[in-house]
């Protein structure tokens, strides 16, 4: 069988139309409906067709060992997958954690978007230290879980320079989305392609996907993942990112 090759490069959500006039965000509409309305169809993405889940996922490299963990004082063992996209321009890695004699069902998935000032130098400006930390917690307790990481979704997708550069916007007083465009960015760049080609490759189709996004779960289930819960991932509010949580709960309709 000739497995269908398709681009995984982020799809365009540019919404500062709608945000610099008196369109649907301004007149009621969430950030949410429009981005939602600028998503691919269940069965086309950037013009080409979607595989139907029995294909087998393409991948220019892939790894996978064994990866030893510190969590809470004692050792984990978690299975670790690298992946290398088609095109060689993404890499993401897979952390699996299922123990031996569990009943297997739908396993706890995160798909967390990489982040260097909050993943590894715990900046209070955003959650997703917290996040990350709370998604591991939940993996090894329910003994049935997944954590995709993604570097390149750096900033909601952007890049790391363009991130800090939004940051400097915030310092003058935009809130997160409007900081985006101001420096001529997206709201959000990520595309959840390579996300769904890495769970079929670990023969996962039905998760409980821990996310306050919405937009995260209508994406993975336009491409086919079956999202049979939606587990609210909410991480308590702090001076340095009171606001920037307001505005993913007000402006991009986060469940939070």
């Amino acid at each position: 069988m000739t497995n269908a090759t398709f681009s995984v490069q982020p799809v365009t959500r540019d919404v500062r139309v709608p945000l610099q006039d008196t369109g649907p965000v301004r007149s009621g509409s969430t950030l949410f409906q429009v981005i939602k309305s600028k998503l691919p169809g269940p069965a086309l993405l950037n013009g080409a067709a979607l595989k139907v889940p029995s294909e087998e996922p393409i991948f220019r490299d892939t790894a996978h060992t064994v990866l030893p963990m510190e969590y809470k004082g004692r050792d984990i063992m978690m299975e670790a997958h690298a992946y290398e996209d088609d095109s060689a321009s993404y890499q993401a890695m897979a952390l699996v954690y299922r123990k031996a004699g569990v009943k297997q069902g739908a396993p706890y998935v995160r798909v967390h978007s990489g982040c260097v000032t909050g993943d590894i130098f715990h900046s209070l400006r955003c959650d997703c230290y917290q996040q990350l930390q709370k998604a591991l917690d939940r993996v090894v307790e329910s003994e049935n879980g997944v954590i995709l990481y993604f570097p390149y979704h750096e900033g909601r997708g952007i890049g790391l320079v363009a991130k800090l550069k939004a940051y400097a916007e915030q310092d003058r007083g935009l809130d997160t989305v409007d900081a985006n465009l101001a420096i001529g960015a997206p709201v959000d760049a990520r595309d959840y392609e390579l996300a769904v080609k890495i769970l079929r490759d670990l023969d996962i189709t039905d998760i409980r996907l821990m996310t306050n996004n919405p937009l995260k779960v209508e994406a993975l289930r336009k491409y086919g993942i079956n999202v049979v819960e939606q587990v609210p991932h909410v991480i308590e509010a702090q001076e340095h990112n009171e606001r920037y949580l307001a505005t993913k709960r007000e402006r991009m309709d986060h469940k939070i």
